[in-house]
């Protein structure tokens, strides 16, 4: 990853009940990076959020963001970070632009610089609408404002709780532009959701349940350490027989196997480059005739729930462990 990290946490604590808060969190946030918080709701994602950004303080263990505790943060250093809570909050008797406005202005900024404010206005797609007053706006449009608001004193460290909550999958496309946007000239993110799906955008993801990181990886690793290697689907000319399958996945080191239909199996592999020839001259050696061969990726609503099972079962052992 690149840069130095800019959040670090050690076994970080805040209990509000066996299976409610945040338990033993080690977490790295480096310059530059995405990170995404996914779990379901009351897994600890928004106590996690108020943890680095000093809104609570912990049990135990430690956090630093920006080498500081959040909860004694310098003003310098507080003012180096956006944060954006789950809620909207705007004044319901400003308009979209003067919300904007004061939030500006809790910076130092003044409403003067108009450059600016434009400039953030144009980057989450609000031209046209800034004179609505927040009733008269839909929820996107106050979501936007809300992240204008986070993101106009342009900070180093930017803490997103569930920015998407609630949007059409279209809007929360351009959000994820912007983010990506804002990683590539070198801000830091980490951002909640309950849009399990949303994991593909990060650099990395940490799957989150009871207050408990079950996993964290980028998502390329997150499946495989979901399904214990990387997927391969192999459709036949004609249907095999139900051994011959099963030798396939031997030999090809597979690590499981599934019937989609009568002509095609899902495979579970160690390495896909190096089974896809390997399938290709089994099949030569047993005179089957292959369709196709191809790497499946599982949707990361799938990766999730292999994941959280693994907790829901009481097993000790992680996803990737399992044969």
């Amino acid at each position: 990853m690149p840069g130095s990290p800019v959040v670090v946490t050690d076994d970080l604590t805040r209990s509000f009940g066996p299976d409610a808060g945040v338990f033993d969190l080690n977490l790295t946030l480096d310059r530059g990076v995405i990170v995404g918080l996914i779990g379901p709701s009351g897994s600890g994602k928004t106590t996690t959020v108020r943890l680095l950004t000093g809104i609570l303080s912990p049990d135990s263990g430690t956090v630093r963001v920006l080498g500081e505790d959040p909860v004694h943060f310098s003003r310098e250093t507080r003012a180096r970070i956006g944060y954006m809570p789950q809620d909207v909050v705007l004044y319901p008797d400003l308009t979209l632009a003067e919300n904007l406005k004061f939030a500006a202005s809790l910076y130092g900024m003044s409403w003067r610089r108009r450059d600016e404010l434009e400039q953030i206005v144009d980057f989450v797609e609000l031209n046209g609408v800034m004179d609505r007053l927040p009733k008269e706006a839909s929820g996107g449009e106050k979501r936007r404002v809300m992240l204008a608001s986070t993101l106009v004193h342009q900070p180093d460290v930017i803490f997103l709780d569930e920015p998407t909550a609630g949007l059409d999958p279209v809007l929360r496309r351009k959000l994820w532009d912007r983010f990506e946007d804002l990683a590539d000239a070198g801000r830091s993110l980490l951002l909640t959701t309950q849009y399990v799906g949303e994991a593909a955008y990060c650099d990395l993801v940490a799957v989150i349940a009871r207050g408990r990181v079950l996993a964290l990886a980028s998502p390329d690793e997150l499946r495989r350490t979901a399904f214990g290697g990387e997927v391969l689907d192999v459709v036949f000319v004609e249907q095999p027989s139900r051994a011959m399958a099963e030798s396939l996945a031997a030999l090809s080191l597979g690590k499981s196997l599934e019937w989609l239909d009568r002509r095609s199996v899902r495979i579970v592999v160690n390495d896909a480059g190096t089974a896809g020839p390997a399938i290709v001259k089994w099949a030569q050696d047993n005179h089957l005739e292959l369709e196709q061969t191809e790497p499946y990726l599982p949707p990361f609503d799938d990766v999730f729930v292999e994941i959280v099972s693994d907790l829901s079962n009481g097993s000790d052992q992680t996803p990737g462990d399992r044969e």
